[in-house]
């Protein structure tokens, strides 16, 4: 409702939150906006994606060992419209850097948001261990 100055509710009720244009680019700053909504959900399907990897290669990984943090970005696609960039770190505990790699890898074949994404938009992923 409203745009990017307005609101933005689910239909139970459970999300209702404002919105507002960044300061950064002249708005009012002081709320969410779309893209930080998308990154937070990205972020929350691409964990759980990992996790589902991890227990299908029977890795031992905890849930809480596994860190995804995501970046959306906005560009002009030079056509008068607009695109967006992801970007996707992921951190993962108890396992080394290749393991690592092949887990994203493969949580970026099944990850919803990922699919929903591919060959649309720029998406890069980061891994790191620890």
């Amino acid at each position: 409702m409203g745009g990017r100055s307005g609101t933005v509710k689910s239909t139970d009720g459970l999300l209702d939150l404002p919105l507002s244009l960044p300061a950064a680019p002249g708005g009012k700053g002081g709320a969410t906006n779309p893209e930080q909504l998308f990154a937070a959900g990205y972020a929350a399907c691409f964990g759980n994606a990992v996790i589902h990897i991890t227990r299908n290669k029977e890795t031992k990984v905890r849930d809480n060992d596994i860190e995804v943090a995501a970046t959306v970005g906005m560009e002009s696609n030079g056509s008068g419209g607009f695109t967006l960039t992801v970007a996707l770190d992921v951190t993962i505990a108890g396992v080394d850097q290749a393991a690592a790699e092949a887990i994203v890898a493969e949580a970026h074949k099944v990850c919803p948001y990922s699919n929903a994404t591919r060959d649309n938009i720029d998406v890069a992923l980061l891994v790191k261990t620890r």
